[in-house]
């Protein structure tokens, strides 16, 4: 079986490493692009012609379903368009594979909802770099041990949300061993707002967006006497690939929503 793609953001750099990820597979095919704009038009090579080569966009989902028949809907655009994009697949019968960081937690609840009323998988990633989902699984683990953490994540200076996705998701796999705690001194003077980073249960996260950078990220764990650093980079939106395809295939089995791809890798 051959599954059919649609690919919402496929303009963008994380829609053109999915492009490439899935013509280079022999299992999966990209049928066609969902966009804000554009409709009519065709994407190839991440640039928009009137030619009748390439991807075809479509602005409506529904129209989109119904000329090419998609099996996934691989979103890959931002946390504002993501999760009407999502509820309308499903609504559609296609299976949603989101790339896109951001979701809140009522959000992802109602996601929950809506794919077991319609018996239809749904796979959330923060992160499709298995490199990445091995570091949150690794840190959580440590946590049992040692307690304290903080965590940096550092990407480029056109990423939208801060934290990042993979930060968060990193930090809700720690609270699982880590019982909450404040850190650092009971008593510790922060003289400029935002010095300490973010907190999730004591825990502390501090972003980084910078030119160069892509996605990183760093758990530090500390201990009397030591300190347990797991770190992981993504030099390139390849590293992303082997993930983008896992779920594809993945998401095609579940009548549920898969939070992370730490739940479908040993």
């Amino acid at each position: 079986m051959t599954i059919k793609v649609a690919i919402a953001g496929a303009r963008g750099r994380m829609g053109t490493t999915a492009i490439q990820a899935i013509e280079e597979a022999n299992d999966a095919i990209v049928v066609a692009a969902l966009d804000y704009k554009y409709d009519g038009l065709h994407v190839h090579n991440s640039t928009v012609n009137d030619q009748c080569h390439g991807i075809p966009i479509y602005t409506s989902l529904a129209e989109l379903a119904e000329h090419h028949a998609p099996d996934v809907l691989l979103d890959v655009t931002d946390p504002n368009a993501v999760f009407v994009n999502v509820q309308a697949a499903i609504e559609l019968g296609i299976y949603p594979v989101v790339g896109t960081s951001g979701l809140t937690r009522s959000q992802l609840d109602e996601i929950a909802v809506l794919v077991e009323s319609h018996q239809i998988g749904c796979i959330v990633a923060p992160n499709f770099s298995l490199g990445a989902v091995l570091m949150m699984k690794f840190s959580a683990q440590a946590a049992r041990y040692l307690g304290d953490v903080e965590i940096i994540e550092l990407h480029h200076d056109r990423k939208l949300d801060a934290p990042s996705g993979t930060a968060v998701k990193t930090a809700e796999m720690i609270q699982q061993y880590r019982p909450a705690h404040i850190q650092g001194h009971p008593e510790e003077q922060v003289h400029i707002d935002g010095a300490r980073g973010a907190d999730v249960d004591g825990m502390k996260i501090h972003s980084v967006r910078l030119p160069g950078l892509l996605a990183h990220q760093q758990v530090l764990l500390g201990g009397e006497g030591e300190l347990l650093t797991i770190r992981h980079d993504s030099f390139d939106r390849k590293s992303f690939m082997p993930g983008i395809m896992l779920a594809i295939r993945e998401v095609m089995g579940r009548k549920e929503l898969v939070y992370g791809l730490e739940h479908i890798i040993d």
